[in-house]
């Protein structure tokens, strides 16, 4: 075949001598180009051969005498990242069972500490002193909204967010927070002309979905206000947003992707999404609007006068107000009503709760009367309602409590001391404890009175291995790194399930569901959504 190759080449009159030399040369530039593929191969053999000799020197690290048990992982940089994402329970559970009740896993490039025995937590409440719990949070927030640092120490702002959070969120600026909502979920919820049909006909929906759709419009006119005009054009404002919610959901999906180091840009959907929300945030369109939140207008002031953003990154500030204020309330709100509708005995023992607070607080459910309002001391006095979300919150959180070491130091534990490293990350990880069958018996059974005493008040008193819990329900931080807007959250929730009850009847359709799977992807976020919806129908009551 190559003899008939090298003739037609170079026709009839090539001698044998000819052919000879034609095919040394053949054979020897075959030579030659194995010989540099060979040398190319063995120059990236060396390569790699010293970039994992450098790892292995630089890229492990060594467990140091007094610290805790080491895990480097399998993998370099992300270290434990793909087994700890993929069930953080199980990972942690496992590890604790092999290792006790403290070790070390390199995760991400960060080497996390994970303290698992709940006796131990109050012990790292109290080495706050040489603790960041603020640099963690404000990396990621400059990270996955786009805008510069907002820590103070960074010199872009002297704003305290917060003291901010706790000035506006909590205390007397409750109050207004509190009733606005109120009064926006009913605009969301009623409709604008009463039913003509006697009984209402059914209406079938998703629940996840008319809980994202219902607190997330009626969080939105909370914070953010109304526009000026609200009653002109409802449509097109109603119209407007749902586009906001589509944006939110967008963005929102890829979440835990910008938290774990992934650059928006990679995610071209969800990048315009950001920023098609912050544009509706701009200090310039949120002075069109009505009945803004004392939160938003003071951040508004002080963005303007303590800050050195740009309108853009202004306005970025405000997106994190917004997902902070959506991102966990959404799915606590959905497991709670379907936790509710799905137990008998819970939807029996809500719908009780809920009239006699009504009609203790002379409040009457119609459609074209006066809205409902409820007090803050009328909505704290719903023990079983409070139970229904707590228990709801405890089957559904993972968050994780987080704080950055600022110095070498020595941690004391009831288990031992132990040497921590500056820039370590001493994590908590309350799933460890809000499904401890020593702590709840039988963990992952829905109990709705699982937080009520024998007198039907509110339960406080949790043990393990015979002694009391001080920290037995954790999913909105500890100590400092406490959640600011965790009151609002259960009122919102609360506020939701009232107006639920009172104005609709409520079924799921497959009167026997499996409760739906958790998304594991957002775990160390905070609540989790479940991975698919659930079909229910609701209709207005006849009042």
């Amino acid at each position: 075949m190559l003899l008939l190759y090298i003739k037609r080449s170079h026709g009839p009159r090539c001698s044998v001598s000819d052919l000879l030399k034609h095919r040394y040369l053949i054979f020897s530039g075959t030579s030659l180009q194995n010989c540099r593929m060979m040398t190319m191969s063995l120059i990236w053999g060396v390569l790699v051969a010293v970039c994992c000799c450098l790892w292995l020197i630089t890229g492990i690290r060594r467990r140091h005498p007094g610290e805790p048990p080491l895990d480097n992982g399998p993998l370099p940089y992300l270290g434990c990242a793909l087994q700890f994402g993929a069930n953080p329970l199980k990972f942690l559970r496992a590890k604790q069972k092999k290792v006790g009740n403290i070790f070390t896993c390199k995760i991400v490039g960060k080497y996390v500490h994970f303290l698992t025995n709940p006796f131990s937590f109050h012990t790292v409440m109290r080495h706050g002193k040489h603790f960041d719990w603020k640099k963690f949070h404000f990396t990621t927030a400059a990270k996955v909204f786009g805008h510069r640092s907002i820590d103070p120490n960074d010199g872009n702002t002297t704003e305290n967010m917060h003291q901010t959070f706790i000035k506006t969120l909590q205390g007397d600026a409750l109050h207004s927070l509190t009733e606005n909502m109120m009064e926006n979920l009913q605009h969301v919820l009623k409709p604008s002309v009463p039913p003509q049909e006697n009984p209402a006909p059914w209406v079938t929906d998703g629940l996840y979905s008319f809980c994202y759709r219902v607190m997330f419009e009626a969080g939105y006119l909370t914070l953010f206000g109304k526009e000026l005009n609200s009653n002109k054009d409802l449509q097109k404002q109603k119209a407007q947003r749902a586009i906001y919610l589509e944006n939110f959901k967008e963005f929102d999906k890829i979440f835990p992707a910008l938290v774990a180091g992934l650059p928006i840009h990679v995610f071209k959907s969800a990048y315009n999404a950001r920023e098609k929300l912050a544009e509706a945030l701009l200090h310039k369109n949120l002075q069109k609007r009505d009945k803004i939140s004392e939160l938003v207008t003071l951040r508004m002031f002080l963005n303007d006068t303590q800050s050195t953003f740009d309108d853009m990154e202004k306005a970025k500030t405000h997106l994190a107000v917004l997902w902070a204020a959506q991102a966990n309330t959404i799915p606590a709100t959905f497991w709670s009503l379907f936790q509710t509708i799905r137990s008998p005995e819970a939807l029996k023992a809500a719908v009780e709760e809920v009239h006699n607070v009504l009609k203790n607080a002379g409040q009457k459910v119609s459609f074209d009367g006066k809205p409902i309002v409820l007090t803050q001391a009328q909505l704290n006095d719903m023990p079983v309602l409070d139970s229904i979300i707590k228990e709801s919150i405890r089957l559904s959180s993972a968050s994780m409590n987080v704080r950055a070491a600022k110095e070498d130091f020595i941690l004391h534990l009831e288990d031992g001391s132990y040497s921590i490293r500056k820039d370590d990350v001493i994590a908590l990880y309350p799933p460890l404890v809000h499904l401890d069958p020593e702590i709840y018996p039988d963990p992952l059974t829905f109990k709705y009175n699982r937080y009520l005493d024998e007198n039907g008040k509110t339960k406080t008193n949790f043990y393990c291995n015979g002694l009391k819990l001080k920290y037995y329900y954790l999913p909105f931080g500890s100590g400092l790194t406490k959640c600011p807007g965790r009151i609002f959250a259960i009122y919102e929730i609360k506020e939701f399930l009232i107006l639920m009850l009172s104005y609709f009847e409520l079924e799921l359709v497959d009167r026997q569901p499996r409760c739906p799977p958790l998304d594991q992807s957002r775990a160390g976020l905070g609540i989790l959504p479940p991975t698919n919806d659930i079909d229910f129908r609701y209709r207005l009551k006849c009042l």
